[in-house]
Order: C-alpha cells, then sequence, then structure tokens
C-alpha cells in the first residue's frame, strides 16, 4: 500500500504554478501548430481567471450613475419618438331651435302611436255593444264536421 504524506501548502502552491506554467506552453504550442494547418489559433479561455486575478466588481454608486445615464437616454429617445396628441374637436352644442324641432317631432310620433293603439280598441267597444243591444253576431267560420272510419 501507498504510504500518504502530508504535504506543505506552500510545496503545494508551487506544484499548482508550476502546472499551470506547464499548461500555458503546451496551449501555445498548440496554438503554433493550429496555425500551420490553417485554422485559427487556439484563443485563451475567458472561464478560466489568471492566477491571482480577482473579479472585477462596480461599486453602487457607479451602478447608480450608469442607470441615471440610460434611463436619460431612454427618456430623449422617447421624447423624440413621441407625437403630439391631436387636439379633441370642440364639443357640439345643440341649438334651441333644434331641441325644439327634435320635441316636436316626437310629439308628433307618440300622437300618431297612441292614434293607431286607441283604433283597436275602439272595435272592440264597438262589438261589446253590438252584444248588449243584441243585434245579430257575424258567422263564425266552423270547420265541416268530419267523418270517422268507425261510423261504417
Amino acid at each position: 500500500m501507498p504510504v500518504t504524506q502530508k504535504h506543505d501548502p506552500e510545496f503545494l502552491h508551487a506544484a499548482l504554478i508550476g502546472l499551470q506554467h506547464m499548461l500555458g506552453a503546451i496551449e501555445q504550442r498548440i496554438g503554433d501548430i493550429r496555425s500551420l494547418l490553417g485554422g485559427h489559433p487556439a484563443a485563451p479561455k475567458a472561464d478560466a481567471p489568471a492566477s491571482g486575478a480577482k473579479k472585477r466588481t462596480m461599486s453602487a454608486a457607479a451602478r447608480k450613475r450608469i442607470a441615471l445615464a440610460q434611463k436619460k437616454r431612454w427618456a430623449a429617445y422617447n421624447a423624440a419618438k413621441a407625437k403630439p396628441a391631436a387636439p379633441k374637436p370642440p364639443k357640439r352644442k345643440l341649438s334651441a331651435e333644434g331641441r325644439a324641432r327634435i320635441i316636436a317631432a316626437t310629439k308628433k310620433r307618440w300622437a300618431a302611436f297612441h292614434k293607431s293603439q286607441q283604433a283597436p280598441k275602439a272595435a272592440k267597444k264597438a262589438a261589446k255593444e253590438a252584444v248588449k243591444s243584441g243585434a245579430p253576431k257575424a258567422p263564425e267560420a266552423t270547420a265541416p264536421p268530419t267523418v270517422t272510419a268507425a261510423a261504417e
């Protein structure tokens, strides 16, 4: 069985740096060979940060300045794009003479309607008075008697 050894962190860190250096040299050689073959040289990976490089962050004040500048640009863009609203046409007003003519025409139509409703009532009333006075009725239309097959 292999014997495990405790390694010093400085020793491991130095080994890591050495391997990364070797990896960079190998990638450089691969890129050279690809360029000789007519391909594109290998681009360094953006995912892998350089050793010891920190991620850049932006302060809250910087983000706020950028946001305000972007809002200002959008406001200017929308103001230039927006068309002025068309004014509403003035509201029309009915003259007193026109209103009087409409009222007169409405009264005329209702009078004609009520007169047409009175005609059937007058006919019914005349028929009732004729019955009371004993006047002969008009003959009612009746269907002729039907002969059934059971009568035979």
